[in-house]
């Protein structure tokens, strides 16, 4: 793990544990927690995709490595759809505010490793 890694990985474990967390909470039944039913996916599968995701961009290195980039970015616009800015207008955002305003810290902090890890790459190959 380098230095630039860190902030990339503290940010995928944090969407890891709040998906964990309201996954739990769904199952125990304390409110608030994502629907029972959601219309398009089942909310368990989906949720061990995007975590699963998150932990191979960990162990791959979230941005030293292509395939680690690629998956950190997947694994971020999975949990977006749980932490994303449409929750903004969700009836129990004033329920749920916490976990979207860290999932939403947490997804810029990954967006803004690779991008600038990005340009950093394009500076040493010119």
């Amino acid at each position: 793990m380098t230095q630039n890694d860190r902030p990339a990985i503290a940010a995928l474990s944090t969407l890891i544990l709040l998906q964990g967390v309201m996954l739990s909470a769904l199952y125990a039944g304390v409110a608030p927690h994502p629907p029972v039913s959601t219309p398009l996916f089942g909310m368990a599968p989906f949720i061990a995709a995007s975590v699963s995701a998150a932990f191979c961009a960990i162990f791959l290195g979230p941005l030293s490595s292509r395939a680690g980039r690629i998956l950190s970015v997947v694994a971020v616009f999975l949990a977006l759809v749980s932490f994303g800015p449409q929750k903004y207008f969700d009836a129990q955002f004033a329920l749920i505010w916490p976990a979207v305003l860290s999932g939403q810290i947490a997804a810029i902090t990954v967006f803004l490793g690779i991008v600038s890890t990005s340009k950093s790459q394009q500076t040493v190959r010119a």
